[in-house]
């Protein structure tokens, strides 16, 4: 098979990744009322989800690449952390808060770290999607339905998320889909520059992500649970954030959504 053959195959099959995997957040959208009144819900299924990949997808899968490369990736998890650490910092220092303690103000800055976080987990996807397609068309397209599997959760989550924190309807759209649109650059420079190159840095870009989706869930996802006076919301929304975990090592373990 020639070379634009299997370009084509990694454009079409990254954009339908990158469709399908936001369908379960449009629909969400779709009953707007609905999902505002579970919002809190899904914030916690978030946390769930956000920290299911990093523990079952991102960071096996970047231990298992560092160790071939001579990664540090505990180095750049912390890094990552770190990183959006002072990101937010930033984020308040920008917006001048000066009351710092007002809970529904400070949860809405929580949303250009949600949005960085998954661009940088797509660009991955992309990556992945490519390098795969490099190697065999078969190999690419159960890599691409894998790929599919366990995004379709994650998304669904950030989608919540996002309304959750106020964002309108059409905004949150318009940012996923750009979001997902990185995947697409992933993919590109990857065919162009060659897996070979591309790839050794995969175990940074996993490792790093693992330490924005760790610090997100950990920092504001999961105060916000035990912000929520209600026993009865409390508990519930704890179930969620276990659903959201289960869910993520249900499409890693059995749907084989690994890389």
């Amino acid at each position: 098979m020639n070379s634009m053959s299997t370009l084509a195959y990694i454009l079409i099959f990254t954009f339908l990744g990158s469709i399908f995997s936001l369908i379960g957040g449009v629909v969400l959208l779709s009953k707007e009322k609905f999902a505002l009144k579970i919002s809190h819900f899904l914030a916690s299924f978030a946390a769930g989800v956000l920290l299911g990949t990093a523990f079952f997808d991102l960071l096996p899968e970047a231990i298992h690449e560092g160790e071939k490369k001579q990664v540090d990736v505990f180095f750049f998890t912390l890094l990552g952390i770190v990183l959006f650490f002072l990101i937010e910092r930033f984020i308040h220092w920008f917006h001048h808060h000066e009351e710092p303690h007002e809970h529904l103000k400070e949860t809405k800055l929580t949303v250009p770290l949600i949005i960085i976080g998954d661009t940088v987990h797509n660009f991955i996807d992309g990556i992945v999607i490519a390098a795969t397609f490099l190697v065999s068309i078969p190999l690419g397209v159960i890599t691409s339905l894998a790929v599919v599997a366990h995004e379709i959760p994650q998304e669904i989550g950030d989608f919540g998320l996002l309304l959750h924190k106020g964002m309108r309807r059409k905004k949150i759209l318009i940012f996923n889909v750009l979001s997902a649109s990185v995947s697409i650059l992933g993919a590109t420079l990857t065919y162009v520059l060659g897996s070979d190159l591309v790839e050794r840095y995969i175990p940074v870009f996993l490792s790093l992500t693992a330490g924005f989706f760790i610090y997100i869930a950990s920092s504001d996802l999961i105060p916000e649970i035990h912000y929520e006076k209600r026993r009865g919301f409390a508990i519930i929304e704890s179930l969620f954030l276990i659903f959201g975990i289960l869910v993520i090592w249900i499409s890693v373990n059995l749907l084989g959504a690994s890389r």
